[in-house]
């Protein structure tokens, strides 16, 4: 028995060693989806997603697909299982690398087009992460108005900026490594906590508009469907519209300027009725979803019950 579904689908960050191997070996669906990625991209990436070695699957060129196909696969492996079905998934969203996840399961484009996309989406920002040397710290306590003056007052001649307002009191900033050092300091004096992340660059910050330019010539070597169904923009807060040009255009935005998942995670509370679920791999976004509204729940398929 299913129920109109709201899938969440993670972003970097989130991928490990193992994940996806359980649906894998469980379903023929969800091992059919890795088999296509390994083809597609001419080398195992089920290998690495299922065994590692850890500091390969972390390279955000080898992260963002293997989070992609992970994401699909736990879906196909719901719908084979007959936990899930395609005509109750009402609305989607995903973070990051994860809203082309989300658009695929909205038929905007197919597996294998997505793969090869977000195959050179995180080619083109690792590239542009070892170029600026940039970096991101996590302010915990801080609304926007705060984040905002924070970067203001640490930027001096870097770049500086919010990258993720991930939830209430949870918000990244990214910029230049001099900048995201002062902001430490800054953040001190505002009475905010401060945590300087382990990343590999200022993502979703001005230093990754080399990647972003590349994105556009990719973006438009692909053909895009208007959405069937829901599916918001990291950028605006709100649904793309079925201007396949606007979406191409949004997710080129979406590289060098911030995440508003709070106001994603809003819109569906406030617009769409339904359980949801977040794809494999983890438990991110469910976590997002306790600070955001403690009364939903959010169901796990980063593995198959």
């Amino acid at each position: 028995m299913t129920e109109p579904t709201i899938l969440l689908c993670p972003g970097q960050g989130a991928q490990h060693v193992g994940m996806g191997r359980v649906w894998a070996e469980r379903s023929r669906a969800a091992e059919g989806v890795f088999d296509t990625a390994d083809a597609v991209l001419g080398f195992g990436l089920s290998d690495v997603c299922f065994g590692g070695p850890e500091d390969r699957i972390h390279r955000t060129d080898i992260a963002q697909p293997a989070l992609y196909t992970a994401a699909v696969a736990s879906v196909r492996g719901l719908i084979e299982q007959g936990r899930l079905s395609e005509p109750d998934i009402v609305a989607a969203a995903g973070l990051s690398l994860g809203e082309y996840t989300a658009l695929h399961l909205a038929d905007v484009f197919c597996f294998e087009d997505g793969l090869r996309l977000v195959q050179q989406r995180g080619t083109f920002m690792q590239e542009a992460a070892e170029a600026s040397g940039g970096s991101m710290v996590a302010l915990i306590g801080a609304d926007e108005a705060q984040a905002t003056a924070l970067c203001d007052e640490a930027r001096g001649a870097d770049v500086l900026a919010p990258a993720n307002f991930n939830c209430p009191g949870q918000i990244v900033i990214s910029g230049s490594a001099a900048a995201c050092q002062r902001s430490l300091a800054v953040a001190e004096r505002m009475s905010l906590r401060a945590t300087a992340l382990t990343v590999a660059g200022a993502f979703h910050s001005p230093l990754m508009q080399p990647a972003a330019d590349r994105m556009a010539d990719a973006l438009d070597a692909v053909p895009f469907a208007s959405p069937r169904i829901p599916v918001l923009s990291n950028v605006t807060g709100d649904p793309h519209g079925s201007d396949t040009a606007r979406i191409k255009q949004l997710l080129v935005e979406q590289i060098t300027r911030p995440v508003r998942w709070d106001s994603n995670v809003r819109w569906l509370l406030a617009h769409v009725k339904g359980r949801y679920i977040e794809a494999a791999p983890g438990k991110v976004l469910g976590g997002l979803m306790r600070r955001i509204d403690r009364n939903t729940k959010v169901e796990s398929a980063a593995e198959p019950v």
